[in-house]
């Protein structure tokens, strides 16, 4: 007989499948019993089958849907979770000057955010919220700032609080070392331009915004930029930064810089020379230059008025411009020697020849006249140069035809834009050709530096192509990018030459009188063999002649024995009888003159002769 299949209740006691007919005691009633299997009835079987293979079915959908309908999107979101895009601060590059001293560099600023809802200190549990007046009371030490008034910025903001900006790293550091949830430091670069005012006129200044306003910042602008991209990096589950994740080249650090060919030990007595000067004699504004003529590099370009990059806000809009590059004026008696050049080399004039200086004459009905007004009678070249004499400057030119003399003002470039990478450079006026040819006034002028334009940075070139041997090189201030704490090694020499290197030691000879014996005394110094030029000249407006207004300046070349250096000042509008070439810029020259000895190395010339203490001579007894 088949046994019935024993199950075991929760409670323990055993019970069969088989139904028992009878009491509650266990026995069974009447004879016998009966027992009948556990069927299911077969339409809920059915049902929890439909209803399995619904769930699997739904569930095979939402996969296909997840991994082929939607798997890119999720996908890409994944990705963003996990990879953590890191964008540049958009650094600049540092400029430094000829020895590698900081002239204008990046350094990294940040501004503090509060988000008062989410203050809290460390050790502190994660629903424990602190009081504006807790937090800004550690604050207060650390930013050097009353508590009364960072409790007034924040007021009652629960977020996106702006509490300090400008902060230095170590500050911020300091921020840091609080650890208050709820401070966010923002980092950010700030240009600073740690030689104050003493490159503002050529390397010029960022805004707020960091956009350049002036100088090279704005002229050199893309190379000043770092080569920065913005990368990815993956991260882990707990925030650590997979390497896996980064591009070939993503870390690269650019480390170079744009060295200038300026010295800061010569701006900066230029620029003091020229403040001193302007100040004594109340002029409107002056400059100072100094030139390598065999390379044409700036050792020094300095001009007054000038402003602080630092806090340009402070100063007028006009100082942001280097006038020596911009504006034009009439170079007088300084371009002199440069007409004499000419005249040599179109063989115009004899080196030994000499010239008729009676004191004034008439050209075309206008009067010309020597500045002092003297007659010197039959003088030399270098005579003329030392006088200063216009009317013997005239007579001297009227030997070289008109058209020949166009021709050499068009050469060297007077009414073109000098090759320079100083921004801003703009081209000097001329009269055209049929203008300067037609009559005899044009030249006149022009023999003795007037009736025509330029800036004084192309009379320095000019200048420069006397001390060079007639080569017309392109002034310039930098040296280019150099890696990490690499220099560029000077230049060699370049430039188109023009003129007979003969030639123009014959004129550099004849500036060296005008310091032993002219007007130019006052730069001579012992043991040194300088060639000079003074300069007074009227100053003129929309072609029209200011009355009383001059520009006074002086043009120095060293040593005259190899010419090198050129030294170009010019002083405008300066006030007083007595404001000439030789009492006002020449000055300013000595002093540029006698730093760049010390700095350059230049030997002496020749060695002075030391007087012998006199020999104490006992008489014989």
């Amino acid at each position: 007989m088949e046994q019935p299949t024993t199950r075991h209740p929760p409670n323990g006691r055993p019970w069969t499948s088989e139904r028992r007919l009878g009491g509650g005691n266990g026995r069974p009633r009447g004879h016998g019993r009966n027992v009948i299997p556990f069927q299911p009835p077969s339409k809920r079987l059915l049902w929890v089958y439909g209803l399995l293979c619904l769930a699997l079915g739904g569930l095979a959908i939402r996969l296909v849907w997840l991994q082929v309908v939607q798997g890119e999107a999720l996908q890409e979101k994944a990705r963003e979770i996990q990879t953590q895009a890191v964008k540049p601060l958009g650094k600049r590059r540092t400029i430094v000057d000829r020895a590698g001293r900081m002239v204008a560099i990046d350094e990294e600023r940040f501004t503090l955010w509060a988000h008062p809802r989410y203050f809290s200190f460390f050790g502190d549990d994660a629903d424990t919220r602190r009081s504006t007046q807790e937090v800004t009371a550690k604050l207060a030490e650390v930013l050097a700032r009353p508590q009364t008034e960072l409790l007034r910025n924040m007021g009652n903001r629960k977020s996106g609080v702006k509490l300090a900006n400008n902060l230095d790293p170590e500050t911020a550091e300091q921020v840091r070392r609080l650890q208050i949830s709820g401070l966010d430091l923002e980092a950010y670069p700030q240009r600073i331009y740690p030689q104050g005012s003493l490159f503002s006129n050529v390397v010029g200044f960022l805004n707020l915004d960091r956009v350049p306003q002036a100088g090279l910042e704005q002229s050199r602008d893309q190379d000043l930029k770092r080569q920065e991209s913005t990368f990815s990096m993956r991260r882990g589950g707990d925030g650590t930064p997979l390497p896996d994740g980064l591009q070939a080249g993503s870390l690269y650090g650019d480390d170079l810089r744009l060295q200038l060919t300026l010295d800061s030990r010569l701006q900066q007595v230029a620029q003091q020379a020229v403040g001193k000067q302007m100040k004594q004699w109340n002029a409107k504004r002056g400059v100072a230059l100094v030139m390598d003529a065999h390379t044409g590099e700036l050792l020094a370009l300095a001009s007054t008025p000038t402003y602080d990059p630092n806090r340009y806000w402070d100063f007028n809009p006009g100082s942001f411009r280097e006038w020596s590059v911009q504006d034009l004026y009439e170079p007088g008696s300084t371009f002199k020697p440069i007409n004499l050049a000419i005249a040599l080399q179109e063989k115009a004039i004899d080196p030994k020849g000499t010239v008729n200086d009676s004191g004034q004459l008439t050209i075309a009905g206008w009067p010309i006249f020597n500045a002092d007004r003297r007659a010197n009678g039959i003088i030399d070249f270098p005579t003329v140069l030392q006088v200063s004499s216009n009317v013997g400057m005239v007579d001297a030119m009227r030997h070289l035809k008109r058209e020949t003399f166009w021709n050499w003002l068009k050469t060297i470039g007077i009414n073109d834009v000098p090759d320079t990478d100083l921004p801003g450079a703009v081209a000097g006026q001329l009269k055209s050709r049929e203008e300067f040819i037609s009559g005899a006034i044009e030249p006149a002028t022009a023999s003795f530096g007037q009736g025509f334009s330029l800036t004084p940075l192309k009379l320095l070139q000019l200048q420069g192509m006397l001390a060079n041997g007639g080569r017309l090189v392109s002034p310039h201030i930098t040296r280019g990018l150099r890696s990490g704490e690499g220099l560029a090694s000077r230049p060699t020499q370049r430039g188109v030459q023009l003129l007979d290197p003969k030639v123009t030691q014959e004129v550099v000879n004849w500036m060296e009188t005008v310091v032993d014996k002219g007007t130019g005394k006052g730069i001579k110094i012992p043991g040194y063999r300088i060639g000079g030029k003074t300069g007074t000249a009227q100053k003129a407006e929309n072609g029209v002649y200011i009355p009383g207004a001059r520009i006074t300046s002086f043009v120095a070349i060293l040593p005259v024995e190899n010419p090198r250096y050129v030294v170009l000042v010019v002083m405008d509008e300066p006030q007083g009888g007595n404001a000439y070439g030789s009492t006002v810029a020449l000055p300013v020259a000595r002093q540029i003159v006698e730093a760049l000895l010390v700095l350059e190395k230049i030997p002496p010339s020749r060695p002075e002769k030391i007087n012998p203490k006199p020999q104490l001579v006992r008489s014989q007894p």
